[in-house]
Order: C-alpha cells, then sequence, then structure tokens
C-alpha cells in the first residue's frame, strides 16, 4: 500500500534533495511535481556557467518555484570555481580586510554570478566565530574570532547577496566556531554555558537576522546546557527557544545535511533524523549529496510515518513546509544589480595580504609547497601559488613528516625558499619541518589556511593570505614579487 499523496506531498515539501552529475536525472525534475522543495547542487553538478544554467531551466520546469541552493563562499568553498579555485577572497580574508563595504560587494559579485545561472539560495555566509584556531571545518570559512568584528561583515555579507535576489542562509546555529572536531565525521561538542554563547557565537546570528536573512542553518553540535546527548539540530530549546523565540527569526530553518555523521549517527540514520529534525522546529531538511530516489522516498515515508504514530505533529509540518514555500517564493529587490569589477576578488584578497618580517629580494626562489588534505565542505579544490608563478620559477612538493629538510635545502641551492601550506600550525610534522629548513636556510613562509599564533623559530618571514583561493594564490604570488 502507498502513501497518502496528500501526506506524501507534504513531506517532500519539507526536503531539499540532490543528484550526481551535470544533467539532471529524470527522478530529479519529476519529484519537483510530486512537491519536492528542491535540491543543492555541488561541484559534480558543475561543469560551465552554460550548462549550470540549463540544468536549473531543467528543474525550474519541473515546478517554477523550486529552490536550487548551493554552497558557494567564495574562498575555500565553493562550487561555480571547483576546479580551478575562486576568484574571490573567503571570509578571513574580508575579516582581514575590515572593510564591510567591501564584503558587501564580494558577496554581491557572487550573488549576481548565482542569479545568472539560476540558483536561487546560497548556503552561506558562514557566521561562525572561529575562536578555536585547531578547528578543523571552519578556519578561514569564518570571518574572524572577534564577534563584533564577524556581526559586521555577516550583516554586509547577507545584505550584499539578498540585494541581487539571492536569498542568504547564515551557517551554523548556534555556532561552530569553538569545536575541534568535523560534525562530517562525528558529533563536536562544546561544552559552555548559553551565557558564553549569547557573548561569543551569538551576535553575528542576531546581526544577519537584523538584516533580514531569509535563512538559517542549524549545526550539527552538541550543547550540553542545551542539547543534552543529541545535536542542535534536533533540539527545540536552540531552534525554538532561542532561534525563534529569543533572538526573533521568523525565516526558514535549514538543516545541516542530514547524511552528515553529527546528524544520521545520532539519529540511527537519514530518515529517523529528519523526524528528529522537524519535530525539533527545522523547515527545510538537506538530506546531502549522495541522493537518489529511493533514499528521498524513504525519508519521505518516515515523515509520514511519523505524523501516523504521533511523533510528528501534522501542524509542525505544514508550518515548515509552509514557510519553505515562503522562501521558494521569495524574489528579492526589483532592481538590476550593477555590473561587477573584474578585478573585484583580486583586489579583495591583495589588500588582505599580511606580512611579517623581511621578505626575499628579487632573486630566484624555489617555492615549496606542502600537502594538504581537504574538508567535506572544501572539497578537492586546486590551491598554492603554482598557477601565478612567473616562468622559470622552480616549484616543488612537500609532504610534512616524510620529506627530508636535507634534500630541500640541495634542491634550493644558493636560492632563498618560500614554504606554502595550509594550517601548518595543526598539520602533523609541518612545524618540525619548516623550523629544520629555516634553521639553515632563508625561508619565508605563506599560510594559506587560519594562521593561528604560532610562527615559525627561524623564519624570515610569515606571509598570511587568510584562505587559499585562486584570488589568494595570485594575491601571494605578487607581494612575493614571483609573478611576471
Amino acid at each position: 500500500m502507498g502513501l497518502d499523496p496528500g501526506l506524501r506531498r507534504l513531506a517532500l515539501g519539507t526536503l531539499l534533495a540532490a543528484y550526481a552529475g551535470p544533467v539532471p536525472p529524470d527522478w530529479a525534475v519529476d519529484l519537483l511535481a510530486d512537491g519536492l522543495a528542491g535540491h543543492t547542487l555541488f561541484g559534480t553538478n558543475v561543469h560551465d556557467p552554460a550548462q549550470l544554467a540549463a540544468s536549473t531551466a531543467a528543474l525550474r520546469a519541473g515546478r517554477p518555484d523550486v529552490i536550487l541552493a548551493i554552497d558557494e563562499e567564495g574562498g575555500d568553498v565553493t562550487r561555480l570555481a571547483h576546479a580551478t579555485g575562486s576568484p574571490y577572497p573567503g571570509n578571513a580574508a574580508l575579516g582581514a580586510v575590515d572593510d564591510p563595504d567591501l564584503t558587501r560587494a564580494v558577496y554581491a559579485a557572487i550573488g549576481a554570478e548565482l542569479a545568472a545561472v539560476g540558483i536561487t539560495l546560497d548556503l552561506a555566509p558562514t557566521v561562525d566565530v572561529n575562536t578555536a584556531d585547531e578547528n578543523p571545518v571552519i578556519g578561514t570559512r569564518s570571518f574572524g574570532a572577534d564577534p563584533k568584528r564577524v556581526a559586521v561583515h555577516s550583516a554586509a555579507a547577507v545584505a550584499g547577496l539578498q540585494s541581487v535576489g539571492v536569498a542568504a542562509c547564515a551557517k551554523h546555529f548556534p555556532g561552530h566556531g569553538a569545536t575541534v572536531a568535523d560534525s562530517h565525521h562525528e558529533l563536536p561538542t562544546v561544552d559552555v554555558p548559553p551565557a558564553v554563547l549569547r557573548e561569543r557565537d551569538l551576535p553575528p546570528f542576531a546581526a544577519v537576522i537584523d538584516a533580514g536573512v531569509r535563512a538559517v542553518m542549524t549545526a550539527h553540535i552538541r550543547v550540553p546546557a542545551l542539547t543534552a546527548d543529541g545535536p542542535a539540530t534536533f533540539s527545540r530549546a536552540v531552534l525554538h527557544d532561542l532561534l525563534r523565540v529569543e533572538y526573533g527569526f521568523t525565516g526558514t530553518v535549514i538543516t545541516d545535511a542530514l547524511e552528515m555523521k553529527g546528524a544520521a549517527l545520532a539519529a540511527g540514520g537519514v530518515g529517523p533524523a529528519a523526524v528528529r529534525a522537524l519535530a525539533a522546529g527545522a523547515d527545510l531538511l538537506c538530506i546531502g549529496a549522495q541522493v537518489d530516489a529511493d533514499l528521498v522516498e524513504l525519508v519521505a515515508a518516515e515523515i509520514v510515518g511519523a505524523l501516523g504514530d504521533g511523533r510528528l505533529a501534522r501542524a509542525r509540518v505544514e508550518e515548515a513546509a509552509g514557510r519553505t514555500a515562503a522562501l521558494a517564493g521569495w524574489s528579492g529587490p526589483a532592481d538590476a544589480p550593477p555590473p561587477a569589477a573584474d578585478d573585484l576578488g583580486y583586489a579583495a584578497a591583495l589588500r588582505a595580504v599580511h606580512v611579517e618580517g623581511d621578505l626575499p629580494g628579487p632573486a630566484p626562489a624555489l617555492v615549496v609547497q606542502v600537502h594538504a588534505t581537504s574538508t567535506v565542505a572544501e572539497g578537492r579544490v586546486p590551491w598554492g601559488l603554482g598557477p601565478h608563478l612567473a616562468a622559470g620559477v622552480e616549484q616543488a612538493r612537500a609532504v610534512a613528516g616524510e620529506t627530508d629538510p636535507a634534500a630541500l635545502r640541495r634542491l634550493a641551492g644558493q636560492r632563498p625558499v618560500v614554504l606554502v601550506g595550509r594550517h601548518l600550525h595543526r598539520l602533523p610534522g609541518a612545524r618540525e619541518l619548516v623550523e629544520a629548513l629555516a634553521a639553515t636556510h632563508p625561508v619565508t613562509v605563506v599560510e594559506m589556511g587560519w594562521p593561528g599564533d604560532w610562527r615559525p623559530t627561524g623564519a624570515r618571514a610569515f606571509v598570511a593570505t587568510y584562505g587559499a583561493s585562486h584570488a589568494n594564490g595570485h594575491a601571494a604570488a605578487r607581494v612575493l614579487g614571483l609573478t611576471d
């Protein structure tokens, strides 16, 4: 016996699915006609602007008011430019420049690119306050470690996106910046009283709510004082009492991907996670990236089953579907966006570069890039100085903990070394490699991740780019005199 058609449509109206490849499969379009709220697009869905625009048009044929979402933060998290790296710096670089007008302009430019290819919802900005240098998942995605600065830039980013008709989604409520674990792989804990959250983590959310942000994304983090043993995504105390009542948010609450371990493991699967999130007060459920028709139907069936056995009240699901429909129907201002300057992102990244110490002179240098893995959020996006180096500048690669510093010294000869890395302070073996090389050789360190407090002993200079986007790499190479 099949699901009640009305209840199935109601359940589908709370779901954000996904599909693989550059062409939407038939099921992805058909489910939209059946009431599915929309899809999240990932790098695997993006080849070029013309192809992406064709994909969104095909999806919109399934239903005109479909929500088409993407994680386009600029900086280290990009889907539009996943093959090359973003032409815009990310939040950490914008926070380092500390020019809210620039932040607004960069996000308006990103939004204009999204609108041109048919995207309606940007799952950005990240408004977490990155107070933990060891944070493995936020880092350069944050505007900084100061709540006031993050609040100002978060509001500017929302204003920029929404000024061009793309809805913004501030994330990750109630704040992922103090964690030292990645919620893609486990359930992080932030064991502080609510008063600390209000002072440290929540000011940016208050600022974006005042700025009219259309959506807020939940965090799969545990805050024992509020969430007991589960994540915030499943906590009515967080999603209703704190976000809705205390902070007055009236827009759409979107979950982080329910396939993430921080949610799925806590609930016993994506279907039960969807029910718990709805019960807590979430409106639009992001299933994740690994989605097919069977999984969507399974989640919808779990929601319908919960309506039948009392785990969910129909009024709660109707409320969620209504808020999701309101987000889908939002079109933003009528004014056409001004054209963005071609070099906006690169100029912004150049302003963010911070140099400590004495840079090497014009003599040729050996550029050494230290291997670094990427997070699930970032994906495998190219980074470094390589694409920007002048002809004749030699580049080598090193693996922290494996590469012999003596071998790099022999390769460099009389040349200074420019050592490029990401999050060197928390990469096993990286500190030892840098400092062993710097003990006998002139070394400039270029940190393209979150810089932290560590500075390598013996290095002649330390250069922080506050991100590893294409724009950041270009800016660093220019500052170091390594470009043509």
